[in-house]
């Protein structure tokens, strides 16, 4: 069993183009076959050496290997030509100078679901020839039997007048020279099966077996796109989601286990994956279900492996402990720096929380707080949390109460690590030095 990704390098990998790889990456792993990488890039004015980098750092991120390729279409020309001198040759294609204008004319003249015939002539651009009776049937594994009446089939261009094939031929020799023997992908190219069976058909050669996905829709049932949220795995990547996390959730966009299992690890997806349990139906791209999901794996990670992404992500070593005291509270890589960064790097500058919480009440609370930390004794996270729940229970308040203008003071903000964590992990001394210049100016402290 032989498959194929082959996306076309005009832009990042989209979110549909991920799935369609990991769809027929799981088909390949799950059933012993070889998967090829082609990279569609007769496009000449998009399709730059940047775009085919962008899809191959995306399928490299999301962990999607291959057994051969990249592969390039725009240096099959020779072969491409070579296959359509064939097909001219054994009156399976002709020469046309017919425009569009003489094809609507033809409809006019034959009925508007007629598909054009033309008349072989000695130049003009090459058409393959559509046999008038007859059908072409795909035999999808998806879709079932998807049948194509020829007599409402144009004879379609298959090359221009200087001899450059057109998409649907070149796809056609590409997968016969492969030897593919199944393809996975969008629902959008459905309309584009026939015309390359018909030119499989001409070549006399064995046609691949079909699986046309429905495509990704956004939470409000329209196609997806940037207005939905993140459109292409760069952006879920700069996003701060996971490898792992990813390919679990598009796994499921469509496809689903018979017990509707929610998170499955890699080796599970290969092992349970099933083409033919895919739906028929559009899926829904809902964002915040992905951050959920990722939330977990966030949360399943040890505290070594999430440091080293975080690390990876901001560029910054050294982060284990702030990792540690933020993971509970993190779905998304992303999440990190909004928690720590103000720990790290000293309290940021946020009037309204300044305003809210270090008002005459506030600092009196913190004057209590500093005392309460300010004497001997271990500065642990228990000890740190029996000071300050004694601070709570003196006072005759809420928790927030104490804890929110302690937090202010340390970072500025009302959002931060568990109290206690960051205290304890800023130490006695500038957890002390930060209260201090909060009870001074009512202002953060910088670091």
């Amino acid at each position: 069993m032989r498959v194929r990704f082959a996306p076309a390098p005009t832009g990042a990998l989209h979110i549909g183009g991920a799935r369609t790889a990991l769809y027929t990456w799981l088909y390949a792993r799950g059933q012993g076959g070889t998967l090829v990488l082609r990279i569609e890039d007769t496009d000449r004015e998009r399709s730059t050496p940047a775009n085919v980098e962008q899809i191959l750092q995306a399928l490299r991120w999301l962990e999607l290997d291959w057994d051969e390729g990249p592969m390039f279409q725009s240096q099959r020309s020779e072969r491409h030509r070579e296959a359509l001198e064939a097909l001219l040759a054994n009156g399976h294609a002709y020469r046309s100078t017919a425009t569009a204008e003489d094809v609507r004319a033809y409809k006019a003249a034959h009925g508007a679901e007629r598909g054009f015939r033309g008349v072989p002539e000695d130049e003009g651009a090459v058409r393959l020839r559509v046999p008038d009776p007859g059908e072409t049937v795909v035999n999808d594994m998806i879709l079932g039997e998807v049948r194509t009446d020829h007599a409402h089939l144009d004879d379609p261009v298959i090359a221009r007048v200087d001899g450059s094939v057109l998409y649907n031929f070149a796809v056609a020799i590409d997968d016969v020279d492969a030897g593919i023997t199944h393809v996975i992908r969008g629902n959008d190219h459905l309309s584009n099966t026939p015309k390359q069976l018909l030119v499989i058909e001409a070549l006399g050669a064995q046609a691949p077996v079909y699986a046309h996905l429905p495509l990704l829709h956004g939470p409000d049932g329209r196609k997806l796109s940037k207005r939905h949220g993140a459109a292409s795995v760069q952006e879920l990547q700069e996003a701060g989601y996971l490898p792992g996390a990813v390919r679990n959730y598009l796994a499921l966009l469509g496809w689903g286990t018979e017990d509707d299992t929610t998170i499955m690890s890699t080796d599970e997806l290969i092992a349970r994956f099933d083409i033919a349990r895919v739906s028929r139906n559009p899926a829904r791209f809902d964002e915040q279900k992905l951050r959920w999901l990722n939330g977990r794996y966030v949360r399943a990670m040890s505290t070594a492996e999430l440091t080293r992404g975080v690390e990876d992500y901001t560029g910054r070593p050294g982060l284990g402990g702030l990792v540690e005291i933020c993971q509970e509270k993190m779905q998304t890589l992303a999440d990190f720096w909004p928690l720590a960064g103000p720990v790290l790097d000293g309290p940021i500058d946020d009037p309204a929380a300044r305003e809210r919480w270090l008002g005459p009440e506030g600092r009196a609370v913190l004057s209590d707080v500093r005392a309460a930390l300010g004497g001997p004794g271990g500065f642990g996270r228990e000890q740190v949390e029996e000071a300050l729940r004694a601070v709570v229970e003196r006072r005759g308040v809420k928790p927030k109460d104490v804890f929110q203008p302690l937090r202010v003071a340390l970072t500025g903000t009302t959002v931060s690590p568990g109290i206690f964590e960051t205290v304890a992990l800023l130490g006695r001394d500038e957890t002390l030095r930060r209260i201090d210049a909060a009870l001074a100016d009512g202002a953060p402290a910088a670091a």
